[in-house]
């Protein structure tokens, strides 16, 4: 008989943690799993998955008016914020119930409260003690404002979700894909919506070519950007909220969004108690199997830092419940992960950017493809989208694809299957498109652009 009370103790019922712990328990282990907050985590409650309904509900009006170039005449359109967030939350609280039941179907047992480590092999949680032979660290990451004149009055992406009213007028800080995804929302929700970012171009890491093009059809659509600004301080007028800029000028606004990062939650874990170390940003430190410095203890999601991605947490939980329960060490390869921003027009991607695959492979071969797409001609609207292939010259095989526009994600997926597989330049020309469609550009772009 074990000397333990679970074979796996899951501290963090997010996407990651909640899938671990499903297929722990379904290889045979017991299994117990904290939260303190929400099941579902991040992206089901604050994150993805509201999100993605709001941008949804943005895009009615530039459709509402695209589709008098098709015939229709539907007068001024009504929009009710209070009735999406109503809507909204109904929605959340059924996926909360289906990640109860989904883990209380697999067989473990849930329990609701802060959970904190007294040592390597037991947890405190409700003023009981609980001791578990392994131990999954899943706590996710927490939005932040920096300190700063006025900060006090700035939100971060979760209140945005619960707000009563929506504002008329928003800045938005940062240049990641929250921040330029709520810009999206906002803009296309009616709001007068500016953006603010102290880098020369926002997307940092992504293909620079992508984030150019972004970067004008957001200005297309209204949204304006201010680059190689900072926030000096946030005034609380009689009218709202002034910004004041590092230039000197100022912004008048109803709201403020600060989306300039996310932090590990790690307070008051027990980390020092059970000696789990963290790198220099406060990170969790794992190996490839996602093992901390101290044997027993794991760790995965956005409190190891890297991609904060929901696939990405899911198939690291599931890598631990098959190093754990399967006899089966697994690990996660990270070279070509998809992932998609949905801004307005979206962006998807998979692979190497141009810069990143010229340092990676040397000579490389560009195709790129900008266009109108058809729905829009009609329509008379002014939104061009861009798709590019990024070639390994030597071997011919495809290791970047990008895309700006309409359902890029939806498109990039099936490109994903095709570059992690492997395929050549050659093999993408031989494949028929389906016309006619956006996604056709990917296999008839025949001529190099450099």
């Amino acid at each position: 008989m074990s000397v333990y009370q679970y074979d796996l103790f899951v501290i963090g019922a997010g996407s990651g943690g909640v899938r671990a712990s499903r297929f722990a328990a379904q290889y045979g282990a017991k299994v117990a799993i904290a939260e303190d907050l929400y099941l579902g985590g991040t992206c089901v409650n604050v994150g993805c998955v509201p999100k993605k309904l709001l941008v949804y509900a943005s895009h009615f009006d530039e459709l509402f008016r695209d589709s008098a170039g098709y015939g229709w005449d539907i007068g001024a359109p009504v929009f009710d914020w209070r009735a999406l967030i109503a809507n909204k939350d109904r929605e959340i609280q059924r996926l909360n119930a289906i990640y109860g039941r989904l883990l209380e179907q697999a067989g473990a047992t849930i329990y609701r409260g802060h959970a904190r480590l007294l040592d390597p092999h037991t947890v405190a949680i409700n003023g009981e003690t609980i001791t578990a032979r392994n131990i999954l660290l899943a706590t996710g990451s927490w939005p932040w404002v920096p300190e700063f004149p006025g900060s006090e009055h700035a939100i971060t992406s979760n209140e945005l979700f619960h707000l009563s009213q929506l504002p008329q007028r928003v800045a938005i800080v940062g240049g990641g894909y929250i921040a330029l995804e709520f810009a999206g929302i906002l803009n296309g929700m009616g709001a007068e919506t500016e953006l603010i970012y102290r880098g020369d171009l926002f997307l940092r890491g992504f293909d620079t070519e992508v984030r150019t093009h972004l970067a004008e059809e957001m200005r297309k659509k209204g949204v304006k950007i201010h680059f190689n600004q900072e926030v000096e301080r946030i005034v609380k007028t009689e009218q709202g909220l002034r910004v004041e800029l590092r230039d000197g000028s100022t912004l008048e606004c109803d709201s403020v969004l600060y989306a300039t990062g996310r932090r590990p939650r790690i307070e008051n874990l027990g980390l020092d108690a059970a000696g789990v170390e963290c790198d220099s940003a406060g990170y969790i430190k794992v190996d490839e199997l996602f093992q901390t410095n101290v044997p027993n203890i794991y760790a995965i999601g956005d409190v190891i830092g890297g991609m904060e991605l929901t696939p990405l947490a899911l198939a690291q939980g599931m890598a631990v419940a098959k190093t754990l329960f399967r006899d089966d060490p697994t690990t996660v390869d990270s070279e070509f992960i998809p992932t998609a921003v949905f801004s307005q027009p979206s962006v998807a991607t998979i692979g190497y950017s141009e810069e990143l695959a010229r340092a990676r492979f040397g000579e490389v071969t560009i195709f790129v493809s900008t266009f109108t797409q058809l729905k829009h001609t009609l329509a008379g609207n002014a939104e061009r989208t861009l798709l590019k292939l990024v070639v390994d010259k030597t071997s011919d095989r495809v290791v970047g694809a990008h895309m700006v526009g309409p359902d890029a994600g939806e498109i990039m997926q099936g490109i994903a299957i095709a570059i992690r597989a492997g395929a050549t330049k050659a093999l993408f020309d031989t494949t028929l498109g389906i016309h006619p469609t956006a996604a056709e550009e990917f296999v008839t772009m025949r001529t190099a652009t450099r």
